[in-house]
């Protein structure tokens, strides 16, 4: 494992996203690394020394002027006897201190004495993020070296606020640590991946057609974040109303058999993300002219047919990517009927979710999701689409390297 004996001076600053720095450091100690905490004085009035110390199995460092830690020197001891440094929140007031030489703490003195790569995963209000003196202070650091993981699209904990601004998950952070230690690459750079998103609309006549509530939102979200980690991304989308995600190739499809089609021509890939609700029937013959209503009669029948299955049919292709995942979108029997897709559709991982009506989760902004693989199955908390997508790109990173 790249991380293995690695030794990670993970830096905690103050903002709400601190409480993910738990789960950061349980990922980089369950593959192998050794965390160093470093906690400001404004991360601890969002989680507790005590809860770090005992998620790290070690000493959690918090003051600069410590007559214990400093009777060594401690701050260039620490800034020094590392292979990377994380910080995970980065405040835009620790960007702020980093980006002019300010030193007045632990954590701002100790990354003015370093010389170890450096990680940043922001994390603050969507308008700090974009305010004029962040983004120089994030040219200055980029400049200076320094390397980003994020930030991330997604509500805000201040609540009714959205954009971008969000830490990138932990599973995300781990990747780009990987990334980091290994040459500095990106860690899905020189992979390919397909991913499709969507609905499809299957026609009845000229204006009618089949379709299902699915935005697209969670198949974007989930391209975009495998292209923030290098990969070279060829999203098929079915319609939807969303923009184009950065930095993705996209191919624009309306029926089925035409998905299907997109994605065979995209093979070979390293990585194939289905994600798009496909219609399982389609039209067996659509009327080339508008159905009209006719006085005394009833609705004319419709014969259908069944539509492609493009997880199954690139599950056991002969040109199979190395990693292939499948959504089960359900109404119950969630579980079961993951497991059975699992099996069927010849797929590494399904990620299943209960999409009845009153979870809103079909056309929404948020999912919650089964992990479903050979292993067992992992339950995923409530999380927004762009946060499910950002800890998926890290597991395909991880199932990859």
């Amino acid at each position: 494992m790249p991380l293995a004996g690695k030794r990670i001076l993970l830096v905690i600053s103050g903002g709400i996203a601190a409480y993910k720095s738990l789960d950061l450091i349980r990922r980089l100690r369950e593959r192998g690394a050794e965390v160093r905490p470093v906690m400001t004085a404004g991360a601890q009035q969002f989680v507790t020394p005590l809860a770090v110390g005992a998620l790290s199995a070690g000493h959690v460092y918090t003051d600069l002027f410590s007559r214990e830690d400093e009777q060594d020197v401690g701050h260039i001891r620490l800034a020094r006897d590392c292979d990377l440094i994380v910080i995970a929140p980065a405040t835009a007031d620790l960007m702020a201190k980093m980006a002019n030489g300010l030193a007045d703490d632990l954590a701002s003195t100790l990354l003015l004495a370093t010389d170890r790569p450096v990680l940043l995963a922001p994390a603050m209000n969507p308008k700090m993020w974009s305010h004029a003196a962040t983004r120089r202070n994030v040219a200055t650091l980029r400049k200076d070296g320094l390397t980003f993981v994020g930030p991330n699209a997604g509500e805000m904990a201040e609540g009714g606020e959205a954009g971008l601004g969000r830490m990138a998950e932990p599973l995300e952070i781990v990747a780009a640590a990987e990334g980091l230690l290994d040459g500095g690459a990106k860690p899905l750079a020189g992979r390919t991946a397909i991913v499709t998103s969507g609905p499809t609309h299957e026609p009845i006549d000229p204006v009618r057609y089949i379709a299902n509530r699915s935005s697209g939102r969670q198949g974007h979200a989930i391209a975009a974040a495998l292209a923030r980690l290098g990969a070279q991304v060829t999203l098929v989308s079915g319609p939807v109303t969303l923009a184009d995600p950065p930095g993705v190739t996209v191919i624009k499809v309306e029926r089925a058999d035409d998905m299907l089609q997109a994605v065979l021509g995209a093979l070979p890939a390293d990585i194939a993300v289905m994600v798009a609700a496909v219609a399982d029937w389609r039209v067996a013959t659509p009327n080339m002219e508008k159905i009209k209503k006719q006085p005394g009669e009833g609705p004319p029948p419709l014969m259908l047919t069944e539509n492609p299955d493009i997880l199954k049919t690139v599950g056991h292709h002969a040109r199979r990517p190395k990693v292939v995942v499948g959504f089960a979108a359900e109404t119950q029997d969630v579980e079961n009927n993951g497991r059975v897709k699992l099996q069927k559709k010849g797929a590494d991982l399904i990620v299943a979710n209960d999409v009845s009506p009153e979870t809103g989760i079909m056309g929404g902004t948020r999912n919650s999701v089964k992990l479903i693989t050979a292993a067992g199955v992992e339950q995923w908390p409530d999380l927004s689409k762009d946060d499910v997508a950002g800890r998926l790109a890290g597991w395909i990173t991880e199932r990859l390297t």
